[in-house]
């Protein structure tokens, strides 16, 4: 068996000699055939170093003083050493470089300990790449964190250097079986880890990536929108109570818009701009990622924005809460006769089903029009949309060849 030893050297650098001829003296740490030089602080006289035996010589009180010191360093960094073998972790010579100086050895740190860190990270990032809310997702998602390490390893924190594929597999259980999450809610608890653990190894605190071999579990979630029967319907409906009417109106509008309700209730005046088309766009600020992004605005969206146009206002439409505004939906949706359950999100899925993919625009379009990050968000949420659409056209082609 291979036996990892640390070598200690004291060197002098000629070439740095001061104004009065002393030169600094360096220590070299090697392990694992790399190299730390760091310096000692102190000067001597090149022609008073014994580099074979590391002495400073000739015997005299300074020069005694000087070989006291280095004995020191020297039997400080053997300690060093030492307890980096007995708490069994694997380190590098800078890692003993850490434990010498008394800084946190970075393979040392446990698993809640560096989602922490990551915590921190993220935190400097909320209104430039990240917003808050998503942000307080990570921080709910780390306290899971914490509470199934209390449940699996009764502590408080375990060794980063310990999590293997089978922590993950662990983790998933206890989410299923002890916190009762559906598979989708599970999925995103081990992506925004697997995050954390992105960062370790970007920050070096982990070697190897214990999700290499993962792959989460996919759940096809059924796109719920309105048809376009359903649209029209809805339309084509006039309310006698203004706060129903108000808000079918608002729903509409984001049909068409595609806006989520947080970008619809902080629609500006301001944010409505004549584009390079001589057309009204809209340009919306994506709170959940934190992009913007232009929306041309369709005669349908226009016709409402005017109806709700008000002089001495900024915002385009009345203030309301997103709960109030889903329970009124769903008043709406008893009146109107539409059986799904009527939230805000659907106006979204119905701009990117009912009146974009239906009427043939391309799915690269769709995605721009969403806001969406990348293509492979649109096609993930609506492939399956293009599909039926495809089955669809193939049906009619059939039939004209039958004919």
């Amino acid at each position: 068996m291979q036996i990892n030893r640390v070598t200690i050297l004291f060197v002098i650098y000629k070439s740095r000699k001061k104004k009065d001829n002393t030169s600094p003296l360096y220590c070299r740490i090697t392990y694992k055939k790399q190299r730390k030089e760091f310096a000692t602080g102190y000067y001597i006289y090149p022609e008073n170093w014994d580099s074979k035996n590391q002495l400073v010589k000739p015997p005299e009180k300074e020069h005694n003083f000087l070989n006291t010191q280095l004995s020191l360093i020297i039997s400080q960094i053997n300690q060093a050493f030492l307890m980096l073998q007995v708490n069994q972790v694997s380190f590098d010579v800078e890692d003993i470089f850490r434990q010498y100086k008394g800084e946190t050895v970075k393979t040392d740190v446990g698993v809640v300990e560096v989602y922490g860190l990551f915590l921190q990270y993220l935190e400097r990032l909320v209104g430039k790449e990240l917003n808050n809310d998503t942000h307080k997702k990570y921080i709910a998602y780390g306290k899971h964190l914490k509470s199934f390490i209390r449940w699996k390893y009764k502590t408080k924190d375990i060794k980063l250097s310990t999590v293997k594929s089978s922590f993950i597999d662990h983790y998933e259980y206890y989410l299923k079986t002890e916190k009762n999450f559906a598979q989708i809610t599970l999925n995103k608890v081990i992506q925004r880890f697997r995050r954390s653990i992105k960062y370790a190894i970007a920050e070096d605190y982990l070697d190897k990536d214990p999700f290499m071999l993962y792959k989460a579990r996919r759940i096809k979630k059924e796109i719920v929108y309105l048809s376009q029967e359903e649209l029209l319907r809805l339309e084509n409906k006039t309310f006698e109570i203004k706060r129903l009417q108000q808000i079918k109106d608002m729903f509409v509008f984001c049909c068409y818009t595609g806006l989520a309700f947080k970008e619809m209730i902080a629609l500006k005046k301001s944010d409505i701009i004549v584009e390079f088309d001589g057309n009204l766009w809209l340009v919306v600020h994506r709170v959940k990622t934190s992009r913007s992004y232009k929306v041309p605005l369709m005669p349908q969206a226009k016709l409402i924005m005017e109806k709700y146009h008000q002089e001495e206002l900024d915002f385009v439409f009345p203030r309301i809460s997103n709960p109030k505004f889903n329970a009124y939906l769903k008043e709406i949706a008893d009146v109107t006769g539409i059986k799904i359950n009527l939230t805000h999100h659907i106006a979204r899925k119905t701009f990117a089903t009912t009146v974009l993919l239906y009427n043939d625009v391309p799915m690269e379009i769709v995605s721009k029009l969403l806001g969406h990050a990348k293509m492979q968000t649109t096609q993930e949420h609506y492939g399956q949309i293009v599909e039926r659409k495809i089955s669809e056209e193939m049906i009619k082609l059939n039939k004209k060849f039958n004919t």
